[in-house]
């Protein structure tokens, strides 16, 4: 029986997928098919090519348009104090927890170009800490760990960063934190000392330390169940006890085995603290 274009171009997507994971080590076999589907062909477009099969074989044949590719299918939306109320609570129930630790290390997993990272540094150092942590910002994808590593962000962006900082607590003038030249923005160098760029693959890659808070926010949505479980499994190992882990706000514990390992330290943010 001769399959239909949309069956065809499931088993395309699959092959390439399976290419990809052979010929390059990155592994999105397990990322929720809708979304993965939508920047394949966003990839086919980019690339001026109409189908699945020709996108595979430019990208197993020129590592160039794998680059490309790897830009396309990352999860690069993200800006600074993102989900304001969620810092709020940091400032509010995770740094109480975190001021007795002689020294403190964070994992920002997922951290895509680095906006997360540079508000945690921040507010940090806001709050006296940022001389004794640690954060390790990771992605899968070097280009965008080079980007967070730079600092430097559209000057355009800051007005609704400034807005975003000030409801997450901040009373500074948030132009202290970077020099604007031109049309962009560059970070002050004290807030990169203490951040480490490394890359990471959450779907392949082992723990590498423990942490006492982990933030790994709007990254699982686009996986499926079963590589969600075990990024969930991943991150608890990588916790401390009493460790704090911060989800995105369509992200949760429920039906996840580890519901039961964690007490919610506020619910509505997805702060939840590991208890056994």
């Amino acid at each position: 029986m001769k399959s239909s274009n949309k069956e065809v171009e499931e088993i395309e997507i699959g092959l390439l997928l399976e290419g990809i994971y052979r010929q390059y080590g990155y592994d999105f076999r397990d990322y929720a098919p809708a979304s993965l589907k939508r920047r394949i062909l966003k990839a086919m477009a980019d690339e001026k090519l109409n189908t699945v099969s020709a996108l595979q074989d430019r990208v197993l044949h020129d590592p160039a348009c794998m680059k490309r590719f790897l830009l396309t299918v990352s999860i690069d939306v993200t800006s600074m104090f993102r989900d304001p109320g969620f810092y709020l609570a940091i400032r509010k129930k995770v740094i109480p927890l975190l001021r007795n630790q002689p020294f403190i290390r964070i994992w920002d997993a997922g951290c895509s170009s680095g906006e997360q990272a540079y508000s945690l540094a921040i507010l940090l150092e806001e709050e006296g800490l940022y001389g004794k942590i640690k954060v390790y910002a990771t992605d899968l994808n070097d280009e965008l760990l080079e980007r967070g590593k730079a600092g430097i962000y559209p000057l355009k962006k800051m007005k609704e960063y400034t807005e975003n900082y000030k409801k997450a607590g901040g009373s500074m003038p948030f132009s202290n934190y970077y020099t604007a030249r031109y049309e962009n923005a560059r970070f002050k160098s004290s807030l990169k000392k203490n951040i480490v760029w490394a890359p990471h693959n959450l779907v392949t890659d082992a723990s590498f330390n423990e942490f006492h808070l982990i933030l790994c926010r709007n990254v699982m949505i686009y996986f499926n169940r079963s590589l969600q479980n075990r990024v969930h499994k991943l991150l608890y190992e990588s916790l401390a006890i009493s460790g704090v882990l911060g989800l995105g706000s369509k992200e949760s514990l429920n039906l996840t085995p580890y519901d039961d390992y964690y007490e919610e330290l506020d619910g509505r943010e997805k702060l939840y603290r590991k208890i056994k």
